[in-house]
């Protein structure tokens, strides 16, 4: 196989570097500038690549491009951890799989793109403790902190890129013994790209609207000298001004190097980092009219009726920084032909350092915006994880074959927040039609060289079974005992301690009356700590938080999975319920103003999915979602029989890519999303909204091809983010034009 020179690696490293220093640099003349400086790097970097396999590409460009097939079947997909024993069309619980392949046929750039392919999930906007990054909820219940990389609690607040991952995974329903706390509505786990045991180069250079720039460059090479042993590396860097919003541009570049020794033999190791850096301008958006404001009564807990392009941040004062690195060690033993031990041993850190304005009205007889209600953070979230897995299989490929996982976890989190202290005048107010961002900043924030500590240590163990009865039947159950420990020190107060333990389980039958098709039933529990709250949120908004039990949730899930095509499509269906059954909830007439947990709330509804190759030319990811949620009990009878916060009743997504010809695809898809309430107050609504969107892609060769995305076709005015005072609006038209390479 080919390798690269040591020349050729120094000059790669060079060219990724310029393109980098290009990037954080703002363009002379736009962004086409911009698209320039990043262009000639990128074309240096492919450039050096494609000397390496010289023969292989003057080949390639003589020879038309093969017809680009779908032949993985859906039966041997499934999620990357090993705790989940079948293949979908097995596993008792909605599973949706988002590939590489469907996140670059969308241009996605952020985790938020990837999940436009998974109905059910709408996004919520960072405000009072929870600092802006991706949030969002599933099945009506809060998701912000059951995101996972690679199998492992992902605990930093940022914003995702995908251009280091293999495919995204949303789980619906109890986390039960997968993952531990949460998961009340579902969880979403990012699976990172590995080093394989061939050589391979790949890469896109993109352009577009609104000073849109990216890069992103994957290697992967085997390793002179040691066998089965390989080395990956991925690179981006990205820019852009966000469109259909004045002021607002996000730049972050991003670095993942890999190396695995023992591919495919019983002894494989795998190392890697990852390193994402950003420097956006944050945005909060937009206020929700109060509902006793006199000059905008008509608009009354409603968006105003201003442009949905409106910034009423600083230009001087907002910023928001974000590092966040990962180092993975992943061990997999294998000990026989039946068993194999699994180990994850992880450390990350994110800091972030941002600056955001919260627009607010100055009164209830003004139309004026006050600047002064500004959201600093200046903290770091550290993780120390260890899980250690051991899969075993009993009596396989025949009667009562059992798929058993045994395991354990221990994790260390913390978050240590960064005191300011506030001097100087406020900043102007500013006009809500006409914003002006060039005001002076007055304020001064320094720090004081103090903190609070959030430290929290989780100890569980987990036990699950997967029985293949017969041909028809299979059953599963499983068992998680977490015990979880929180010590939370704010700034200048006393030490506030909580400890719980909580055991969850979860139970599912299959029933298979063919073999493309199951019928199944599961059941699962799951808990939410209370204790997480004491540093997440500020402890004067929850007060008695620390002597609160953990919230407790029971779903139930009835649904189908058939295969078509030959096994490379997969149509599903489910019917679920999730209860929680003691919620957090507060009496407004109390004093005290107390949290207990005397709360019910319950999400019921439908699913229907479709996904992979319908023909040999078309492939589809569809789903619909609907979504019953009702306050059944809570302190505040105003609440009872209202909505969920966050939880649309029907929501909608299609993507559909279809061959046209040896050298043509085009791509076309769709999401709706229903009206929301940005609370249980059921007072304030995101209206309803559709976007459309479409892509082509024309191969010149086997290596070499071009991309056009053309996002929110209609241009469509919508809520996509929504806070409890105030929305970010969804991004306006954008065209997007790669030039996408291959070796």
């Amino acid at each position: 196989m080919t390798k690269l020179t040591s020349m050729d690696k120094l000059a790669i490293q060079s060219a990724v570097h310029n393109a980098s220093d290009a990037f954080r640099k703002k363009p002379l003349a736009g962004q086409f500038s911009r698209f320039s400086q990043l262009s000639l790097a990128a074309a240096v970097a492919t450039g050096l690549m494609g000397t390496a396999h010289a023969e292989e590409a003057k080949t390639a460009d003589t020879r038309a491009p093969e017809v680009v097939e779908v032949t993985d079947r859906i039966e041997e997909q499934k999620p990357s951890s090993v705790k989940f024993a079948r293949p979908l069309l097995d596993t008792a619980q909605t599973i949706n799989v988002i590939s590489e392949e469907v996140m670059q046929q969308r241009a996605a750039t952020t985790l938020r793109d990837v999940l436009r392919n998974v109905s059910g999930i709408s996004m919520q906007a960072g405000e009072g403790g929870a600092p802006p990054g991706d949030q969002f909820s599933i099945r009506g219940y809060s998701a912000r902190t059951d995101i996972f990389v690679d199998n492992v609690r992902d605990f930093g607040g940022y914003t995702r890129d995908p251009f280091n991952l293999e495919q995204v995974e949303v789980v619906k329903g109890p986390s039960s013994d997968y993952s531990g706390r949460g998961s009340t509505g579902g969880s979403v786990n990012l699976v990172s790209k590995t080093p394989h045991l061939s050589d391979s180069t790949s890469g896109s250079v993109l352009a577009g609207t609104d000073s849109y720039g990216r890069a992103t460059l994957d290697v992967n090479r085997t390793l002179d000298g040691i066998d089965n042993a390989a080395a990956r590396i991925n690179i981006l860097t990205h820019t852009q001004d966000v469109a259909g919003r004045d002021e607002v541009d996000n730049s972050r570049w991003g670095i993942a190097p890999s190396i695995a020794f023992g591919i495919e033999t019983d002894t494989e190791v795998n190392l890697s980092l990852f390193h994402l850096a950003q420097d956006n301008t944050p945005d909060y958006g937009i206020p929700w009219v109060p509902a006793a404001n006199v000059p905008l009564a008509d608009y009354a807990d409603s968006a105003p009726p201003v442009d949905f392009e409106n910034w009423y941040g600083l230009k001087s004062r907002d910023y928001e920084k974000v590092d966040t690195t990962i180092g993975t060690a992943q061990v997999t033993q294998r000990l026989g032909d039946n068993a194999s031990l699994n180990n994850t041993t992880r450390w990350g850190v994110t800091s972030r350092d941002n600056m955001v304005t919260a627009p607010r009205f100055v009164s209830n007889d003004s139309t004026d915006i006050r600047r002064s209600d500004e959201k600093y953070r200046d903290q770091e979230n550290t993780i120390f994880s260890n899980m250690t897995d051991l899969s075993l299989t009993v009596n396989p490929g025949s009667s009562w074959e059992h798929r058993i996982i045994v395991g354990t976890e221990v994790s260390l989190e913390s978050e240590k927040r960064y005191t300011k202290e506030l001097t100087g005048e406020d900043s102007p107010a500013t006009d809500l039609f006409n914003p002006n961002p060039n005001d002076p900043y007055l304020e001064n924030y320094v720090s004081t060289g103090t903190f609070s500590l959030g430290e929290s240590t989780t100890l569980a163990a987990y036990l699950s079974d997967s029985v293949q009865i017969n041909e028809y039947w299979q059953i599963n159950g499983g068992l998680r005992y977490d015990h979880f420990e929180m010590e939370y020190t704010p700034d200048g107060s006393p030490l506030l301690e909580r400890s719980d333990n909580m055991l969850s389980y979860r139970a599912g039958v299959v029933f298979k009356p063919v073999s493309e098709g199951s019928i199944y039933f599961g059941y699962g529990t799951s808990f939410n700590p209370t204790a997480e709250g004491m540093s997440i949120t500020e402890n004067s908004r929850n007060p008695g938080i620390a002597d609160l039990d953990p919230e407790e949730n029971r779903s139930f899930e009835l649904g189908t999975k058939w295969e078509l095509a030959e096994g490379r499509a997969l149509l599903s269906a489910a019917l679920f319920r999730t209860d929680k059954v003691n919620a957090r909830t507060q009496d407004p007439n109390d004093p005290n103003d107390v949290l207990v947990l005397d709360g019910e709330q319950r999400v019921q509804g439908l699913e229907l999915g479709a996904s992979g190759a319908i023909t040999d030319n078309l492939s589809v990811n569809a789903g619909y979602v609907y979504l019953d949620s009702e306050v059944l009990e809570s302190k505040d009878a105003s609440e009872v029989g209202n909505e969920l916060s966050n939880s649309p009743e029907h929501t909608f997504n299609l993507w559909a890519n279809y061959q046209m010809s040896e050298r043509l695809q085009l791509g076309l898809g769709t999401q709706y999303v229903d009206d929301r309430f940005n609370s249980t107050a059921n007072t304030r609504v995101a209206p309803d909204y559709w976007i459309f969107e479409a892509s082509g892609v024309y191969a010149f060769s086997n290596n070499i091809s071009m991309q056009l995305n053309l996002q929110n076709l209609t241009d469509e005015e919508y809520i996509d983010f929504v806070g409890g005072g105030h929305f970010i609006p969804g991004l306006s038209r954008t065209a997007l034009l790669s030039l996408n390479f291959t070796y």
